[in-house]
């Protein structure tokens, strides 16, 4: 596991290889990234953005989706699959956020955890992104890459992932690492044939030194 110090030296590099963090879905108003998040799972982000602009459109208002029948969100959706439990989540989710908390995305884990579709990855994402507050996402990249760099232990637990990273990265600065991960998972340490060689946290890896 990694010391303190060559913690802080990764943070370090990784701000300076990814110096924009921001989350990579496209949404204007807290609920729509509830919704984004909830359309990325098992799709691509881009994918997710170029099919929301419509869906939005369609369905400006938390009541539009609160109102829509599920069967036309999934006409929306469908080219992000599992769109017809996506779209049963979408329009449930907005129908409690309107029922149960007045039409405010809540800002607490237990209050997000309760919403159709959400799990702690999305639950952290808008906790960081949308309030600012501490937010571990433990996405597969994130896992992935704190396991290979020895700042986690290797598990593939979500849950224990993120009580790891509690012990080693500041809350202030979960978010942003978090997302810095997801960009270096996609740019160079992919789970097949990672670029070890271009990496700049090369030295400060654990990954077995026979693929560099």
């Amino acid at each position: 596991m990694k010391t303190t110090q060559e913690i802080r030296e990764i943070i370090a590099r990784l701000k300076a290889l990814y110096p924009d963090a921001a989350c990579s879905l496209d949404y204007r108003k807290d609920y729509e990234l509830l919704i984004t998040v909830r359309l990325a799972a098992q799709c691509t982000d881009e994918r997710v953005n170029q099919i929301s602009p419509a869906l939005f459109a369609r369905f400006p208002t938390l009541q539009a989706f609160a109102e829509a029948d599920v069967d036309e969100v999934g006409k929306y959706v469908h080219s992000c699959g599992f769109w017809r439990a996506k779209s049963r989540d979408i329009v449930a989710c907005a129908q409690m956020l309107l029922d149960r908390f007045g039409g405010v995305v809540p800002d607490n884990m237990e209050d997000l955890l309760s919403l159709p579709g959400v799990g702690r990855k999305t639950a952290n994402l808008i906790l960081g992104d949308i309030y600012g507050k501490e937010g571990y996402v433990c996405d597969t990249h994130c896992i992935r890459i704190t396991g290979r760099l020895g700042i986690t232990d290797g598990s593939k637990d979500p849950v224990k992932v993120e009580q790891q990273l509690r012990k080693s990265i500041a809350p202030e600065e979960a978010s942003d690492f978090c997302h810095r991960m997801v960009l270096h998972g996609r740019a160079l340490c992919m789970a097949r044939s990672p670029k070890c060689g271009d990496c700049p946290l090369r030295e400060l890896c654990d990954y077995p030194s026979t693929v560099m």
